[in-house]
Order: C-alpha cells, then sequence, then structure tokens
C-alpha cells in the first residue's frame, strides 16, 4: 500500500491546534498521519503565521517529502498564502474547510466596529486580499450552509441590508454557515468546490465533512451521488 502524505491541520480564528482534534482522529482512523498546527490568529498576522510554518516545517521536514493541508476558516487563508510564498514544499493537496476565500463581510463588520476582535487577521487575508492560489495546486473547498454562529448576527444584519435596499440578490447567494458566506468560499481557481448541511463550526466534528476530505485527498475531487 502506497504511504500516504502527512496531513497538516490549520485552524481558524479565535482558536487553537486542539479545536482540529476531532477531525485529526478521524483521518487517523483511516491511515492517515496527522499534525495539529497552532499558530496566534489575533497577535500575528497572515504572513507572520505562514513564514512560521515555514520554520516548522524546515525544522521537521525535508522540501521532498510530501505534505497535504486542511484548513479551518481563517487556517485556508494561511495555506493560500503559505504555497504562494513557499513554493520549495512538494504539496499534495489542500482541503479548506468555511474558509472566506473573497473575504468576509462578518469580518467586515466587525473590523470596523471593534477591530481588537479580529486583530491582525483581517490585513491580507479577511479582507479578502490574499495571495492567488498557484496553478499547480490542487484544492478541494468545503462550504456550509447551516446558519448557526455569532456571525450570523452580522449576516442577518447585512441580508437585511440587501433586501431594503431593494437589491436583488438570488437565495442561494445568502446561504451562510453562520460566520461565512457560501458565495465567499467560491474560488474560480479551486480543483472542486462542494456544500454541505453544516455549520462554521460544526463542520470540524461532522463525520462527512471529514469523509468528504478524505475522499478529496485521496482522489482529487469530492464524492458525488
Amino acid at each position: 500500500m502506497q504511504q500516504k502524505n502527512r496531513v497538516i491541520l490549520i485552524h481558524g480564528l479565535h482558536q487553537t491546534a486542539w479545536i482540529m482534534r476531532p477531525l485529526a482522529k478521524t483521518l487517523q482512523a483511516a491511515g492517515f498521519d496527522t499534525y495539529q498546527y497552532g499558530y496566534r490568529s489575533m497577535r500575528d498576522g497572515i504572513k507572520t503565521n505562514s513564514s512560521r510554518l515555514n520554520s516548522w516545517l524546515e525544522a521537521n521536514y525535508h522540501p521532498d517529502q510530501p505534505i497535504d493541508l486542511i484548513g479551518h476558516s481563517l487556517g485556508g487563508l494561511i495555506i493560500r498564502d503559505f504555497v504562494n510564498e513557499y513554493p520549495k514544499w512538494q504539496i499534495g493537496r489542500c482541503v479548506t474547510l468555511g474558509t472566506p476565500h473573497n473575504g468576509s463581510i462578518s469580518g467586515d463588520y466587525i473590523w470596523r466596529l471593534a477591530p481588537a476582535i479580529v486583530g491582525k487577521s483581517y490585513e491580507q487575508a479577511l479582507d479578502g486580499t490574499v495571495a492567488p492560489l498557484p496553478e499547480h495546486i490542487s484544492l478541494g473547498v468545503i462550504a456550509g450552509n447551516r446558519p448557526h454562529g455569532v456571525g450570523q448576527i452580522f449576516l442577518q444584519y447585512h441580508n437585511r441590508k440587501l433586501r431594503k435596499a431593494d437589491v436583488e440578490t438570488p437565495s442561494e447567494k445568502l446561504a451562510h454557515d453562520g460566520t461565512v458566506y457560501v458565495e465567499e468560499t467560491k474560488l474560480e481557481a479551486a480543483t472542486d468546490h462542494i456544500i454541505m448541511s453544516v455549520s462554521h463550526t460544526g463542520m470540524l466534528v461532522n463525520k462527512e465533512v471529514a469523509e468528504q476530505a478524505m475522499y478529496f485527498l485521496r482522489n482529487g475531487q469530492f464524492k458525488r451521488g
């Protein structure tokens, strides 16, 4: 049996590495070797955090060793920056979970009202200005459409604002996971995109999400039908 690449799991804003543990255990049970990478999501910006990921890999890996990457929310944007800034690494496949690839509207509201809540994670990341995805990177994007979470306060307000302004917006474009709009997760350069009935944080403990992530790592596409 061919050895699977090691999977580096990267958490999101206001989280720590432990939150990726349930997903890591599911991957391990399926034969994947995993590592939960932790970083300071508010104190340090995306460039610093992807640089520290590079430093950790340099201390523990050789660029010839292939790795896969899974990132939740902001963690997916760190993946975007990392694969762009450090092309020496042999990246197999990447999966992002609830990542606002096109910027975060809820992040915009928080940035304007209380910037300390998002810290340095906004600029060059949640503001939608993260580095483009290199052509050789195989990326699978998982989005949720179950609206549960603190961020839905801002997204519900934004939806009402659109309706009051008489902006014709199809209902599917208003779907979100409680923090991130489905539309915000879509990236033209991505290899595949799938929408699942999960919330922003709930996707981290959902077995179907884990199965889809593993399927993409093995096959380069999500399972349908």
